[in-house]
């Protein structure tokens, strides 16, 4: 209940009248069943713009930060994400990327849309960043074509650090469903599921247009950090 309203009368018309999203690529996302939408991340603004445009429901996996921030700002940002549905994930350890994975999976299992961000993290500079192999283990066993999104000018208005976005269009591009059932029963071989998280963050470079880095954005991160 609380995601339609704020999709179609409290957040969504102003995300459109502010932004202008020209999407490109509709058509590629299914009108039924499960399917994941994989997508570059740019911006904590892509969390909104993605689903304002989409006829479906989608439901993220957001990162468990955002469900246990202090204080007041803390508490209405973990009451907006648990209210719009998004599942929180600990994004420590090993046993963390499966628990992420099963839950990814449930939703998968009730014929919904999956959106997640392989990057595992905002891009710190605009660039695309290695894939996180787990969005190709939920697609084989699910066994669910992967839909590649482009968020192109969501880092301009709104880079990591800045908390008032910047007012400016933004396009938001579908790619063609990738048909991955030709690897099916791979979802245990580390080879396998490497390729396939490759082939799909391959998918998103060539529709976003971004440079790519073969590296894991939370490693730049820290890092620079």
């Amino acid at each position: 209940m609380f995601y339609r309203l704020l999709k179609y009368v409290l957040l969504g018309p102003l995300l459109k009248l502010l932004f202008r999203p020209r999407v490109e690529g509709i058509e590629h996302i299914p009108e039924e069943g499960a399917a994941i939408v994989a997508g570059n991340h740019l911006s904590f603004s892509d969390h909104f713009l993605m689903p304002v445009v989409l006829d479906r429901r989608i439901t993220f996996l957001a990162k468990q930060e955002y469900f246990t921030g202090p204080g007041l700002k803390g508490r209405l940002t973990a009451a907006f994400f648990r209210a719009a549905g998004q599942i929180p994930v600990d994004r420590s350890g090993k046993e963390a990327g499966r628990a992420a994975i099963r839950e990814g999976l449930g939703v998968l299992a009730r014929d919904e849309l999956l959106g997640i961000y392989p990057e595992g993290t905002r891009s710190p500079d605009g660039r695309l960043y290695k894939g996180k192999v787990g969005v190709a283990v939920m697609a084989l066993t699910a066994g669910v074509k992967v839909v590649p999104c482009a968020m192109v000018g969501t880092f301009e208005i709104q880079p990591p650090g800045r908390v008032v976005p910047r007012i400016r269009r933004v396009t938001i591009r579908f790619g063609e469903p990738l048909d991955l059932s030709r690897f099916a029963g791979s979802a245990d071989e580390r080879a396998v599921v490497r390729a396939v998280t490759d082939e799909i963050m391959y998918a998103i470079m060539r529709l976003s247009g971004q440079e790519y880095v073969d590296e894991y954005a939370a490693v730049v991160k820290a890092a620079e950090a």
